[in-house]
């Protein structure tokens, strides 16, 4: 009864904390205790429960039976509210929050909601390579099941909560995608209920416009209801090699002849500062060498980014095998470093070991929770964006991100752009390989101004045929944006399958200024 009893006291105290200080002045100045006492708990159960209701699906192969009846009822929606007069555009009815976005889309509100309530893995076709899912299945989805039976995806993106929906329409990317693209490069076939309530199949043969447009377009050409996907044999570990290298010129050198070697499996860069960096190296294998296997997603293992840096701290190189699933979401314990900002103690040794299997609160709660007035700091002083630049342009990239906004760590992934259509490119006719710029943290550029700044970034990556993934807050105004992405298919099809009247322009869903 004792820990009982001082719990309880603990929650006393923190409630009464919380009276004379006030609610939003304990979310924002101490935030962790709120973290750490509801949202981590709460996380926790979140994940039980899906966990669960995943497992018994797939067992029962529930799945599939339902997802013919709930397309029809998507499509049943969609049919009335054409009857209706089709008065509002419409959107997907999952809430804003439970999205991993930071930005936080007020359309919902005055949109027509559709339903869409597809969460499940449908098939599992080893023969032909291929797994069939539902749009909201998730990456910790994905992995536990396919790695339980010897598969995985080709890009496999890092977060246990991304959806494969929210990675198809707007972008997804992985360690592996100097071999084999982007997410949307990996998908064989999308099925999507259309403006007018009819459902189409689209592959690069059938439908190929469509099946080309979708891809980066956040919802705006139809309702994804399923998708089918890539898989390839898997093997218990990764064998990663880390490499600290110091010089810019020198970094930029390595990263790209890395990433360009296609006997590596996956390729990562860590930028600590302009100067200093780990670049590590992988590739997939059934043998650990004895004293090598390092199980990086225990939850009292350190996080991942500061154990990398402890080969920068030492200047040595490092061999290590990796469990192959602890190896995908070798990011999702501390979101990248995002962590560290919320849970300033939260790699202590001691938290980790006590509290860390709980550890990383949902960031759809930690979004819910965070009030106006906190959103409003993160936007004016915290910056999470990725920018999508050619191999190419690496360091003059590098040394832009370092003026504009001054932000360590820096995420280095290289990827292959093939030369397809839709909205992402590259600017010749063959496929150009590029490298995604992930900048997260609080910048320490002298009087840094979010929007000026973010314009200026965005700026230079239009002038380098570079990309801005549609996640984070963007600040160009309609003619930029149509500077940065093709929209030549995308506004075709759009007309074409009377989109104009059913759903807003992708600029207009997610760019800040056309939002209201």
């Amino acid at each position: 009864m004792e820990p009982a009893v001082s719990l309880a006291v603990c929650a006393l105290l923190f409630l009464l904390w919380v009276r004379v200080k006030g609610l939003e002045f304990v979310l924002i100045h101490q935030r962790w205790v709120f973290v750490c006492l509801f949202l981590l708990p709460l996380s926790l159960i979140f994940d039980i429960y899906y966990y669960v209701r995943a497992w018994v699906v797939f067992k029962l192969s529930s799945a599939p039976r339902l997802h013919e009846q709930r397309v029809r009822d998507i499509q049943k929606q969609v049919r009335e509210w054409k009857e209706q007069g089709s008065k509002t555009f419409m959107c997907t009815g999952r809430p804003g929050w439970l999205t991993v976005s930071l930005r936080v889309g007020k359309y919902k509100k005055t949109h027509k909601n559709i339903m869409i309530n597809l969460m499940d893995i449908l098939e599992v076709d080893t023969k032909k390579q291929i797994v069939r899912v539902e749009p909201l299945v998730t990456m910790g989805q994905v992995t536990a099941l396919l790695t339980s039976i010897g598969w995985t995806l080709p890009v496999l993106p890092e977060l246990d909560d991304l959806t494969v929906g929210g990675l198809i329409m707007g972008t997804g990317i992985e360690s592996s995608s100097h071999k084999y693209g982007l997410f949307q490069h990996i998908c064989t076939a999308y099925e999507l209920v259309l403006a007018d309530g009819s459902f189409v199949h689209c592959t690069p043969l059938e439908n190929s416009d469509l099946f080309y447009a979708v891809p980066w377009s956040c919802g705006t050409l139809g309702f994804l209801v399923a998708a089918e996907i890539r898989i390839i044999p898997a093997k218990k570990y990764i064998k990663l090699r880390f490499e600290p290298v110091c010089g810019l010129e020198a970094i930029c050198d390595k990263f790209t002849r890395e990433s360009q070697r296609q006997e590596n499996h996956f390729v990562e860069g860590l930028l600590y500062s302009l100067e200093e960096a780990v670049i590590m190296t992988g590739v997939m294998t059934d043998e650990a060498e004895p004293g090598k296997l390092n199980s990086i997603g225990n939850y009292y293992k350190p996080w991942f980014f500061k154990h990398v840096e402890n080969y920068l701290k030492t200047n040595r190189e490092g061999l290590e095998y990796i469990p192959l699933r602890h190896y995908y979401h070798r990011h999702t314990r501390s979101i990248f470093w995002e962590l560290q900002d919320i849970i300033p103690f939260g790699n202590n040794p001691i938290f980790r070991y006590l509290f860390g299997w709980m550890v990383p609160p949902k960031i759809s709660l930690l979004k819910l929770t965070q009030g106006e007035t906190l959103r409003k700091l993160y936007e004016q002083h915290h910056v999470v964006q990725d920018m999508l630049v050619p191999m190419k342009c690496l360091p003059r990239a590098l040394h832009t991100f370092h003026s504009d906004i001054h932000v360590y760590p820096i995420w280095l992934c290289p990827f292959i752009l093939p030369s397809q259509p839709g909205l992402v490119h590259p600017k010749g006719d063959e496929a150009e390989l590029y490298v995604d710029i992930g900048a997260y943290g609080e910048p320490r550029v002298k009087h840094f101004e979010a929007r000026s700044c973010m314009r200026q970034l965005e700026k230079f990556v239009r002038s380098v045929h570079g990309f801005q993934m549609l996640y984070a807050d963007c600040y160009m105004d309609r003619e930029e944006f149509w500077e940065m992405f093709d929209g030549s298919l995308y506004h075709r099809l759009r007309k074409q399958l009377g989109c104009q009247d059913a759903f807003p322009e992708v600029y207009d869903k997610i760019c800040k200024a056309a939002r209201h």
